[in-house]
């Protein structure tokens, strides 16, 4: 044996050893991090990893996390874990209403709608400056909040804040109310505030004569009851405004989109609003509902009004693997979601153009052979729509272009006056499980009137 090689080469693998030693020491330094340190535990050198990671021991295990970069989705039978940006948790802006009364404002607001995450909480804003600062208090998860404290005379801005758990996910747009002293009645026999004898005749013996003239014609100023609508819809669209199921009144959108409605000589009491759009191709929006509560003598304002988009397909069928055209008109430069169902729904997103019509071209080749959907979301400022009307497709073996919507409802219009409304409710109410109804009034055409007709006739109502 050579003992002289066997020397040389224990020599050089002793020196390798040294070399890699000394660069497992440099890289420790460099991904070495501090210690994060409680009354109970030391995490020691934690290391930031791109992909994430677990360590263990005897008695926890410490789970690090990968990164927002990071898109992808795990699965069990019980869970789905999304990472990344695309399935960050948004929710629908809420639509204040407030009522303004002595000493206080009566808020209600629409619910907010969660996506990857339930609404839990609601937090009320109150300011004395148009644009905050806000103080805001946790109300709990209820669509109603009366403030209280409120000096009458004084104008107050209010904001509503939708949480998820701990964390905020949207809030409304601003809306202004200035708290009123009820009017002091003529007539009642006794002297309120600043009556005379001038001003209530009929209270002259309890009040001070006010400069004399005995029993003038004193004529009280009219009271004026009146709800304002303010909201975003598209530009030059027509914007209808419903009032419990009933057309009560239209208006048109600005160039910036930017719409106002009101109505007055409503008595005091709780009524249902609807509000829709309708683009430049005569395409409906979804209808947008909620509550309101009007005080009589008061001016209710509910703002903060985002209609959903429109939305259509060029295609009723396509061939799988081809694109389908969907398009719509939203509010101008929106960001744009457009939802595909499938056994894995696919979200794409597109900027509305200055004129807010959007087209995005969705390829099938990941879509299931069948019956699909499709509907629209839109987002601005902060501010996020409710969904448009679903939208179905076929993806099958070829193509079918599909029919663009009229203005002129698909189904429902019973008396052909292009609107699905009472009347045509009380023509379906007619032969509801009567023999052998018409053909124009059995919409699913099952040869008989029931429930499925009547949620027809809901989705085609236009008031």
């Amino acid at each position: 044996m050579n003992y002289g090689v066997v020397k040389n080469t224990v020599r050089v693998l002793f020196l390798v050893l040294c070399f890699v030693s000394v660069a497992l020491v440099n890289l420790i330094s460099l991904v070495q991090a501090e210690d994060y340190t409680s009354p109970n535990f030391i995490l020691r050198d934690p290391v930031i990893t791109i992909e994430g990671g677990r360590a263990t021991s005897p008695s926890f295990e410490y789970y690090s996390s990968g990164g927002q970069l990071i898109t992808g989705e795990s699965t069990s039978s019980s869970f789905i874990q999304r990472a990344g940006f695309l399935y960050y948790p948004v929710a629908t802006s809420p639509i204040i209403t407030a009522t303004p009364g002595n000493g206080q404002v009566v808020l209600t607001w629409t619910r907010s709608v969660g996506v990857l995450a339930n609404i839990t909480n609601y937090q009320v804003g109150t300011g004395t400056v148009s644009g905050g600062p806000y103080t805001f208090e946790s109300v709990g998860n209820v669509l109603t909040f009366t403030k209280t404290g409120l000096t009458n005379g004084t104008p107050y801005f209010f904001k509503i804040k939708a949480d998820a758990d701990t964390l905020t996910l949207i809030q409304s747009v601003e809306v202004p109310a200035t708290p009123v002293a009820p009017t002091a009645a003529c007539g009642d026999g006794s002297c309120n505030g600043s009556e005379t004898c001038s001003t209530c005749p009929s209270d002259c013996g309890s009040c001070p004569s006010g400069g004399g003239g005995g029993g003038g014609g004193y004529i009280a100023p009219p009271v004026i009851t009146q709800v304002i609508f303010t909201g975003r819809a598209y530009p030059k669209s027509t914007v209808t405004l419903l009032k419990d199921a009933q057309i009560s009144a239209t208006t048109i959108a600005g160039t910036d989109a930017n719409f106002q409605l009101s109505i007055s000589g409503l008595s005091g009491g709780n009524y249902i609003f609807s509000v829709y759009g309708e683009d430049s191709k005569g395409i409906r929006s979804s209808l947008l509902t909620f509550p309101v509560s009007i005080t009589s003598g008061a001016t209710t304002k509910v703002s903060g009004i985002f209609i959903s988009p429109t939305i259509a397909v060029d295609k009723s069928e396509v061939k799988r693997g081809d694109n389908i055209a969907i398009f719509g008109q939203s509010i101008p430069s929106s960001e744009v979601t457009i939802s595909v169902n499938s056994e894995e729904e696919f979200f794409n997103k597109i900027k509305a153009d200055v004129s807010g019509a959007y087209l995005y071209n969705f390829d099938t080749a990941v879509l299931e052979i069948g019956q699909h959907f499709t509907k629209s979301k839109a987002a601005l400022n902060g501010e996020i729509s409710s969904f448009s009307k679903a939208i179905g497709f076929a993806v099958g073996t070829k193509n079918v272009l599909a029919q663009l919507p009229t203005k002129a409802p698909a189904k429902g219009d019973l008396n052909s006056d292009n609107r699905v409304n009472l009347v045509d409710f009380s023509i379906t109410a007619y032969w509801y499980k009567r023999p052998s109804p018409p053909s124009s009034v059995d919409l699913n055409s099952d040869g008989k009137v029931d429930l499925v007709d009547f949620s027809i006739t809901a989705y085609y109502w236009t008031g």
